[in-house]
């Protein structure tokens, strides 16, 4: 069952009278967003497993980097106490 180019262009005008010059751009905004919204949801559980395993990776890094600051601050806290005490 295959929409020949006169059918569509009967469902256009259908379309046409029923909502209005004006309200086409709206329409075709609405149905759009719908079809992203429709491909977004079917692809939206392999991203959520990407994010979750992206966030386990950054939560590791950032205690890594608070341990290496924490030992920064300490080391130049050590280095200003000789640095007191040589004078």
């Amino acid at each position: 069952m295959r929409l020949g180019p006169m059918e569509l262009v009967v469902i256009l005008v259908v379309v046409l009278l029923i909502f209005g010059p004006k309200n086409l751009p709206k329409l075709g905004k609405a149905f759009g967003s719908t079809v992203k919204n429709i491909r977004e949801g079917m692809e939206g559980d392999d991203k959520a497993e990407e994010v979750e395993s992206e966030t386990v990776v950054e939560d590791e890094d950032n205690a890594e980097i608070r341990e290496l600051e924490a030992k920064l601050a300490a080391a130049k806290a050590k280095k200003e106490d000789s640095a007191q005490h040589a004078e």
